[in-house]
């Protein structure tokens, strides 16, 4: 259950103070700074190539986030550049090494990090008090690239492929009441009990938000947690009508589980983008060469790749590269 505890982590923790985020990352990825499995550090890892310099990929050390690291690194190395992937748990760690260039390139999400960079310069309360955040991609990519710049980072642009939380209903719930969206369950007047953490209770983007938003007459919450197998069996047997888990739950099918569109973008837009040492990998090249991943992925392309891993127990460097193959982004 790795994955999802380190994935809850970083979703609930968009929502929270920069506190309770630091607590909540701490506590998914413990502190150790890893190196990558082949042995050594950046140095000596990268292999062949790289005549164009080499560049370090910071992976956080969850599923979706290694196989982007991969996806990441497979381009450059086409590309003709050294790349080699570190593994570093958690953003209070990796962050600061990004700064410093010690790791050049990360995969993020751009409300979490713009929410992570407000407390980080404007104080713990920021996020709470003044967020930067919001369910608008354009407008939280732009507070995002203000904040990182003063601290020599770059925000490349964010793509399409999106991991924020998300709320499934059974898909008979959905065809018997006719349930698209948030909306439609809001004007169903059906009452819903979620399955989720307790804290979805007092959380914004959770029960409160949801009866807001969208007036969903929430019942109550049955805390098992968010996005784990119990919650979402007990919406499959119809214990619960409701489980929060994220938009790259690849194993929503199984329990024939279908997610309800966030149409009034409740949400904080986290939608995946490269963060990047302005100073090492601030190129245009290097902007050109992963604006092509980002623009290429999808949600469900993030999702069927993690799915891959996470349920065929496949190698994120074997998803990442057949993807890549599979849509011509290698040996161009």
């Amino acid at each position: 259950m790795h994955h999802s505890t380190t994935k809850a982590g970083r979703v609930l923790g968009a929502a929270l103070g920069a506190l309770a985020l630091a607590v909540s990352l701490t506590a998914c990825g413990g502190d150790s700074l890893e190196k990558a499995k082949d042995g050594g550090g950046p140095a000596s890892a990268g292999g062949t190539g790289g005549a164009k310099g080499k560049l370090v990929i910071g992976a956080a050390g969850f599923t979706e986030s290694n196989v982007l690291a991969e996806l990441y690194s497979q381009l450059l190395k086409d590309a003709g550049y050294g790349t080699s992937i570190t593994t570093v748990k958690n953003r209070e760690l990796y962050e600061p090494a990004l700064e410093k260039g010690e790791i050049d390139i990360v995969p993020e999400y751009a409300a979490t990090l713009a929410e992570f960079l407000n407390a980080k310069v404007n104080g713990p309360k920021a996020p709470e008090e003044k967020p930067v955040a919001s369910g608008d991609v354009a407008a939280t990519t732009a507070a995002l690239e203000k904040l990182a710049a003063p601290l020599g980072l770059k925000a490349l642009p964010a793509g399409r492929a999106v991991d924020q939380n998300a709320f499934a209903v059974s898909r008979e719930f959905a065809a018997k009441n006719n349930l698209k969206t948030l909306s439609d369950l809001g004007k169903s007047g059906l009452k819903v009990k979620i399955a989720a953490g307790d804290e979805c209770a007092v959380r914004p983007f959770c029960a409160p938000g949801l009866k807001k938003t969208y007036g969903i007459d929430v019942s109550g919450i049955d805390p098992k947690g968010v996005g784990t197998p119990q919650a979402k069996q007990a919406v499959k047997d119809g214990v619960d009508q409701l489980v929060l888990t994220t938009t790259t739950d690849a194993t929503l099918d199984g329990y024939g589980l279908v997610l309800l569109e966030d149409d009034k973008k409740l949400q904080n837009a986290d939608n995946v983008l490269p963060v990047v040492n302005a100073k090492d990998a601030g190129s245009p090249e290097v902007a050109t060469v992963l604006g092509k991943l980002t623009d290429a992925l999808t949600t469900a392309d993030l999702t069927e790749l993690n799915r891959k891993v996470d349920t065929e127990r496949a190698k994120p460097a074997d998803v990442a590269k057949a993807w890549l193959q599979s849509k011509g982004l290698l040996g161009n």
